[in-house]
């Protein structure tokens, strides 16, 4: 494994914080965490996932209206109305934080075609200028999917650190990175092969965009976060278990204490962004402060 000072260093350096608001109970009316989790409290910026807005509702009222439920920020937004966002966001101090790149599933990185590989290539270059628009930080990828002989583990390895290296000039010219999320495409299904992945690339402008939720199932979120370390720049927030399948936070295998010690002792800080749905949005601004911020 090649040595990553200067990466890591950059990782270090690169976090932010802001205060965060928990409660004493869960779900159920029972303290969530059992008190052995240490508090996040000001190390968590708070998202959703989505740019949905109410019919005729301003940026400015949208992110006003999503700040009073407790939230700092959005993952995606309408690039349309980048102008608007950047001037609401001056405004509110509400950001849209990032973005997920579109049609990396069906137009993969790894795709046998290199035409393919080169169109999914330029849709990140299009994501990462999108997002610099918008006054996000990063882009959410998946790399490609291992899809029979075509496309095998390997295979996405490669095809894929290849495509992301071409596009790092303009990643680190205009300050966004590229982030690899975690989720079930039959690639990097243990945290050390991740690990390894990720430092592949030796760039500060790639790193890991965590989903609690998904790798739940190949391994422990918490052990996932210790061994991933500080390559973890994002988080997703999804819980997720072998009898409720993804469900509302609190109601899955996730051991959210192990999570918090986990990032704390990687002084983590920075984004978490909760893709799916509680009862309410409500539900989730008070479900994340209790079982991840505390």
């Amino acid at each position: 494994m090649k040595p990553l000072s200067t990466r890591r260093s950059f990782l270090g350096q690169s976090a932010v914080t802001l205060a965060g608001v928990s409660t004493a109970f869960g779900a159920n009316g029972q303290n969530a965490n059992n008190g052995s989790g240490p508090s996040l409290k000001g190390r968590i910026f708070k998202s959703l996932k989505g740019s949905a807005r109410k019919k005729g509702e301003s940026v400015e009222a949208f992110f006003t209206r999503l700040q009073n439920l407790g939230f700092d920020g959005l993952e995606s937004g309408r690039v349309g109305e980048a102008a608007a966002y950047r001037a609401a966001a001056a405004k509110t101090g509400f950001r849209i934080h990032g973005l997920v790149n579109g049609g990396h599933w069906g137009v993969r990185l790894s795709d046998p075609d290199p035409a393919v590989r080169e169109k999914g290539r330029a849709n990140l270059e299009r994501a990462l200028m999108n997002a610099h628009l918008l006054g996000g930080s990063s882009v959410l990828l998946v790399p490609g999917k291992v899809n029979g002989e075509k496309e095998t583990h390997e295979h996405v390895w490669e095809r894929s650190i290849e495509q992301v290296r071409k596009v790092l000039p303009l990643a680190s010219r205009i300050g966004v990175r590229v982030l690899i999320e975690t989720v079930w495409n039959g690639f990097c299904e243990s945290p050390q092969k991740f690990r390894d992945y990720i430092d592949d690339f030796d760039s500060p402008w790639v790193g890991a965009y965590f989903d609690i939720g998904n790798m739940q199932k190949f391994a422990p979120a918490h052990e996932w976060i210790r061994v991933l370390g500080n390559r973890t720049v994002k988080l997703d927030v999804k819980d997720w278990g072998k009898k409720n399948g993804f469900c509302r936070l609190g109601e899955g295998d996730v051991d959210w204490d192990k999570v918090r010690v986990e990032l704390k002792a990687l002084d983590f800080s920075g984004w978490a962004t909760r893709e799916g749905s509680d009862r309410s949005i409500e539900d989730t601004s008070r479900l994340i402060d209790e079982l991840l911020i505390g």
